[in-house]
């Protein structure tokens, strides 16, 4: 997967996630999208390649970081909690919208349960018993 088709699967799918929100707060060159005010995914290009920078279990992203070549700590961000996701081989359409959908259910928990729009211990979980990194 490309670099441009990556910002595409990352933003349409962060965008079927119930209350999110895409945002601008840094300029045009970031978009960040929240749920209830809390950021889950950041996209820009850095340094003038596309990437997608995401929440990760820190176990997760240290597997995930062994594993990928294109996943590396997250740029501008906690590296021990936040994983940076380039276009590359190996990168495919589920790999990316597991890896959203997983940082917004590790923000949503986060949440108080009267702000969360969906249980975060379910949603997007369908019949899958491994972690993203077994794949």
């Amino acid at each position: 997967m490309n670099g441009t088709d990556l910002h595409k699967t990352a933003a349409d799918c962060a965008e079927e996630l119930p209350g999110a929100a895409l945002e601008h707060p840094f300029g045009p060159d970031w978009e960040v999208f929240k749920v209830r005010g809390k950021v889950f995914m950041l996209m820009t290009e850095a340094p003038g390649r596309p990437v997608v920078i995401l929440k990760a279990d820190p176990a997760e992203a240290h597997a995930l970081r062994e594993q990928y070549s294109h996943i590396t700590p997250g740029y501008h961000m906690n590296k021990k909690h936040w994983i940076t996701l380039e276009g590359g081989e190996g990168v495919d359409k589920e790999l990316v919208r597991e890896l959203v959908t997983e940082s917004y259910r590790l923000v949503l928990a986060r949440l108080p349960r009267a702000e969360q729009p969906v249980d975060p211990r379910t949603y997007g979980t369908g019949t899958g018993t491994g972690t993203l990194a077994a794949r």
